[in-house]
């Protein structure tokens, strides 16, 4: 019995052609709320480093110095986090369109332009006053030039690069889906297997699984790819059941990462208000997602987000270096507003007259490398026809 269909349709019409799903008239550009976030990520994390993390940067432990403000320190490293969702939304919404060549270069342009600044400052600060850290090993920081120092075993010259080989990873992951084409089934699609997998990767507890698909970070990612798709396409209950299991998810795995962060700080603190801040990062995104936060442009706020990046790569162990050298000279309420003020303006400078000019030049140079390689293969095709 291979059919039930009555003998009269001896001819059933075609199936019509599956349409692809509508999109929002979302104009291109910016998303100041996104920025916003992304800025409130790195004062998080800034404020976690010079105020709760055990760094012995100050002469006395932070309980004692700071006790109205260690207490909501002391969850700045959800910072973190907040920057793994966002991740998740901005490079789903500016790989689309894109083939892997382009998204490609826009991530190495991006990435690596105040990186590179950045490796060497930190470097030369500590070669300098190794009061705090020790000076890197030149070897160490030729390395750590590449981002590829936490694959290879090398030390990190900050401590805080450990994310880039997470966000990285995810990258390569991702430029799957950019090779075949970004469309709104693929990126579903690509959710789907990446939880399905990060999933037997936690079951059976391999360590090659592990590293590929980070079961532990990877639903922010899907989620923020989630709310990408809803922001652009509307939101679905497919969508809602991907951001709902994946933030579920995270608030299992939230407990055993606070843990981890009380033993960098050296003090305990209560567990709920890491779960209720990470409930309102996933609401903000769904408000970004759901449309509510469009009339939020404010112009200032875009330039916040292009300092949150260099801000995060040059505050901890120069920041430290600096706290070392005024605590006890500079009262600790005016230092540290001060040291984060001159961060910013440190990330400025940065943006301005490294990454920009920087990022302006790579990325013509692996335009005309892509250029090169595309008239190479018609080359190539075009010899082996006239061979035949």
């Amino acid at each position: 019995m291979h059919s039930t269909l009555p003998v009269q349709q001896e001819h059933p019409e075609p199936p019509a052609p599956v349409q692809p799903r509508p999109e929002r008239d979302r104009a291109p550009g910016r998303l100041a709320a996104l920025d916003g976030l992304r800025l409130l990520a790195a004062l998080m994390v800034v404020a976690y480093h010079y105020i709760a993390f055990g760094s012995g940067a100050w002469e006395g432990p932070s309980r004692s110095l700071f006790p109205t403000a260690y207490l909501p320190a002391s969850y700045g490293w959800l910072g973190v986090q907040l920057f793994f969702l966002i991740s998740g939304f901005v490079i789903c919404m500016s790989c689309w369109g894109k083939s892997v060549g382009r998204f490609a270069a826009s991530r190495v342009t991006r990435l690596y332009p105040a990186y590179w600044f950045a490796v060497l400052a930190v470097s030369f600060v500590l070669y300098l006053w190794p009061v705090v850290n020790e000076t890197p090993r030149p070897q160490d920081v030729a390395v750590n030039l590449t981002m590829l120092q936490d694959p290879l075993g090398v030390a990190p010259v900050d401590g805080v690069y450990w994310t880039l080989w997470i966000e990285m990873r995810f990258y390569l992951l991702f430029a799957l889906v950019a090779w075949k084409g970004l469309t709104y089934r693929r990126a579903v699609g690509f959710c789907a297997l990446w939880a399905v997998a990060a999933v037997v990767a936690r079951g059976v507890d391999d360590g090659v699984l592990t590293e590929i698909l980070l079961p532990q970070d990877c639903w922010y990612f899907i989620a923020g790819i989630a709310f990408y798709l809803m922001y652009r396409f509307r939101p679905n209950l497919v969508l809602w059941l991907i951001v709902s299991g994946s933030f579920l998810i995270v608030e299992h795995d939230l407990l055993a990462a606070h843990a981890r962060a009380e033993s960098h700080m050296g003090h305990s603190v209560p567990r709920w208000p890491t779960l209720l801040l990470m409930a309102v990062f996933f609401a903000a995104v769904t408000a970004v997602a759901l449309g509510w936060t469009r009339r939020l442009d404010w112009r200032w706020l875009a330039t916040a987000g292009v300092l949150t990046y260099p801000l995060y790569l040059l505050h901890e162990r120069i920041g430290w270096v600096v706290i070392k050298h005024a605590d006890g000279h500079v009262p600790r309420y005016l230092l540290l507003p001060a040291l984060v003020l001159g961060m910013l303006q440190a990330a400025w400078l940065t943006h301005r007259y490294v990454e920009r000019p920087l990022a302006r030049a790579i990325k013509h140079g692996l335009e005309r490398a892509m250029t090169d390689i595309r008239g190479g293969q018609a080359t190539i095709q075009g010899n082996s026809s006239v061979q035949k």
